[in-house]
Order: C-alpha cells, then sequence, then structure tokens
C-alpha cells in the first residue's frame, strides 16, 4: 500500500474498535460494500477497502481495552507525544497512548466534554482524504460547545495557525467548518455560539460514509442485525442521509451526497 506524510492537523484515518472482527467485517461488508485485507499490525487488524482502494481500520480491541465499540476518526500530527501533553495541558485526557504502531506512533484522547478521537504520527495510505474518493464524506462532531470545542482542537491540532498549513477554521450558521485547501473535512456542531451549553448532548465524532443508497444500505444493517437509528432526511446535495447502529453498538452515518 503506497503511503505518503499527511499534512498536520487533518483527518488522517478513521478506525473501529470492535469486539468481533470477523462479525465486524461481515456487517460492514453487506451494508458498506467493502472487502478487506490482513492489517500490517496482526490478525486483530484489517484494512477495508471499496473499489481497491483504503477506506478504514477494524481492530478487534474493545474487549482488550474495555472500552465501547465506536468509531474513532485519527488527526495527523508531527509528535504524538507533544500532542498528548498540549491534550492533557488544555483540559483533556489520553486514555491509550502514545505508542508505536507499525510504522507510526498513535494515542487515543478525549477532548474536554469527552469527546473520543485519536492522533497519529507517520505515513497514512496515498489518496485517502476526507470528502474524496472512497474516504469517508466527512466528520461531524456533535457537542455541547462548537465554539469551545474549536478552540480546543485548533490548540492541540494546530488548526488555522498563521504559517498557513493545516487545516482552516471557519464560523458559519452556529457551525464551525473544517476546511483542507478548497474542501471540508469537519464541521463540529452545538448549540448556539452566544447560547449555554446543552447539557443533553452526549459529545462524540460521528464518521458519515458515501453509499449509493441509503435505504438499501439501511436494509442491509437491519438485515444483518443493525439498527437504524434516525430515518433518512434529504440533504441540502438532493441525497439522503441516515444514522446507523451496527450489532455491537457502533455509530455510524450513510449519506448519498457531500
Amino acid at each position: 500500500m503506497a503511503s505518503t506524510e499527511p499534512v498536520p492537523g487533518v483527518p488522517c484515518w478513521v478506525s473501529l474498535s470492535a469486539r468481533d472482527l470477523k462479525a465486524a467485517e461481515e456487517f460492514y461488508g453487506a451494508v458498506l460494500g467493502w472487502s478487506f485485507r490482513p492489517g500490517a499490525l496482526g490478525e486483530e487488524f484489517s484494512v477495508a477497502y471499496l473499489d481497491g482502494n483504503p477506506v478504514a481500520g477494524l481492530a478487534e480491541l474493545a474487549g482488550a481495552l474495555h472500552v465501547a465499540v465506536s468509531w474513532t476518526p485519527y488527526f495527523a500530527v508531527a509528535s504524538a507525544d507533544e500532542a498528548a501533553a498540549r491534550i492533557r495541558e488544555r483540559g483533556g485526557t489520553v486514555a491509550v497512548g502514545p505508542r508505536a504502531f507499525g510504522p507510526g506512533r498513535a494515542a487515543i484522547s478525549a477532548d474536554r466534554d469527552g469527546a473520543s478521537f485519536g492522533i497519529w504520527a507517520g505515513r497514512v495510505p496515498a489518496g485517502w482524504s476526507v470528502g474524496q474518493g472512497s474516504a469517508p464524506a466527512w466528520l461531524e462532531l456533535r457537542t455541547r460547545d462548537a465554539f469551545d470545542a474549536a478552540i480546543f482542537y485548533a490548540e492541540v491540532l494546530h488548526w488555522a495557525t498563521e504559517e498557513g498549513k493545516g487545516c482552516d477554521v471557519a464560523y458559519e450558521q452556529e457551525r464551525v467548518i473544517v476546511r483542507e485547501g478548497d474542501h471540508t473535512v469537519a464541521e463540529l456542531r452545538g448549540g448556539a455560539i452566544e447560547a449555554a451549553p446543552d447539557p443533553h448532548v452526549r459529545p462524540r465524532w460521528h464518521v458519515h460514509f458515501c453509499v449509493p443508497d441509503v435505504q438499501a444500505a439501511a436494509e442491509a444493517a437491519v438485515a444483518t442485525g443493525g439498527a437504524v437509528v434516525s430515518p433518512p432526511v434529504e440533504t441540502e446535495g438532493g441525497g439522503h442521509r441516515c444514522a446507523l447502529r451496527d450489532p455491537d453498538g457502533g455509530l455510524f452515518t450513510v449519506t448519498e451526497g457531500i
């Protein structure tokens, strides 16, 4: 698999912490049309492919690490150890790592409100870029206070730096939009910027995957033991979007358009 050095601060990979790797492969293969190859990190890891291109990682780690089954986005950093220190300094937590994983160094962390995310220092699959090709359509952080979250991630991941490298951040219609170049890679959503944080929101990162037919993906999810969390709704681009849950509780969203 060809690899490249990612731009610091950008989403550079997504990975599912699963309880049963084979069962997860069967579910996501049926719902998203993925095929799988063994990962380079051992038999507990695999890489999902779509149209011959790497999409995501799956790892049988939830039981070993005593964590919930979930999709985790990873963001590129120059140094995992320095980024982990920034996370702690700004009120976040580091649950696992930093530790060596194959060709890089990674950590699993949480922001100040408890939303989990990963940091990665190392090379990534060439051509993998959120919002393009077979990679996820985009990442969405649903949190209590989008403005406060944006400050945290900007400081940790060096977003919107004066040097002009990495991601740019903009505030639009009570959303924080994160862009790499001319395309959106993430959105941070919360309450109104001037309003008090919403105590009912459980902060988490959501991964959106493109599918040709949302309804068909939803039916496949139910047929293979998953569930529809919210019914399909129309998107701004004219397609549809639907939140799904895999059989072990992992949440993700399928969409027909970006």
